[in-house]
């Protein structure tokens, strides 16, 4: 006698990149919402599955995509403070069953913003919808946030062993961070007007300020030197000043990547 094939069971499985839940006999492809292919997911427990079921409505961040499960939207997002009017629910399949009231459609995934640029004829908006698709600010903020610790260093070993070479390679450092500014500041710029429509909440404030923070304190150090070249050599009065401005600037640029990875990788929570 011909056995009988076994039924497959239907599970419950969760992307470990957006928290988009799925059921079926084996995860999908590839997630809805975030691209993330089959070996992302991981199967959600019984007790788990009963608790996702039940919530039922899921709901995504129009500003930063985080996925919120519930009967109602949260009063702000976890990952970038947006208000809960930011939020649109989203169906099985991770789309849209709506638009949050008053706003345009977020521009969250590939998919949406190529649809935008295709929609914009300028040379500006193709550019940008390019840096955004390209993810080229988090790219451009590595060369100086990876320069910046090397500067500080190099300044107090210099000081502390009465190094002039290690002086003179803290300002060249100080200088490739400069020319490089400007192009994260840009970036940063297009990326915050269009992937997360320019809002204004704490998280995107504080990041602002440490950015101005950072351009500021590396325009004094470079022309500081400029002017003075002593000024950060043993026995200069101003010595102790210029290592703390140092100091605020990596300060600054640290917190500034810490909030950058909150957006990028918070939604993962």
């Amino acid at each position: 006698m011909e056995e009988k094939e076994t039924p497959k069971v239907e599970k419950l499985w969760r992307c470990t990149v957006s928290g988009y839940l799925h059921k079926g006999t084996e995860p999908p492809e590839k997630c809805p919402i975030c691209d993330a292919s089959a070996e992302m997911f991981e199967e959600v427990t019984e007790e788990e599955a009963g608790t996702a079921e039940d919530a039922g409505r899921r709901w995504r961040c129009t500003v930063c995509g985080y996925v919120h499960v519930g009967e109602e939207p949260p009063e702000k997002c976890p990952v970038c403070a947006a208000s809960k009017e930011m939020f649109v629910e989203i169906d099985a399949d991770g789309k849209a069953l709506g638009e949050p009231e008053g706003e345009e459609p977020a521009v969250a995934d590939v998919s949406a913003l190529e649809k935008t640029i295709e929609k914009k004829s300028s040379l500006f908006d193709i550019l940008s919808g390019l840096v955004v698709k390209h993810h080229l600010h988090p790219i451009t903020v590595h060369f100086p946030n990876g320069v910046l610790p090397v500067v500080l260093v190099f300044l107090c070993l210099g000081a502390y062993f009465n190094i002039a070479a290690l002086e003179v390679a803290a300002f060249y450092n100080l200088i490739f961070v400069l020319i490089m500014l400007p192009v994260v500041m840009l970036t940063g710029f297009i990326e915050w007007q269009k992937r997360y429509k320019g809002i204004k909440t704490p998280i995107f404030i504080t990041k602002i300020i440490c950015s101005i923070i950072v351009i500021a304190s590396a325009n004094v150090l470079v022309f500081w030197r400029v002017i003075d070249p002593a000024v950060a050599s043993v026995g200069s009065p101003s010595q102790l000043m210029y290592l703390g401005i140092a100091a605020v600037m990596l300060g600054a640029a640290g917190i500034a990547g810490h909030l950058g990875g909150k957006l990028v990788f918070g939604t993962r929570g």
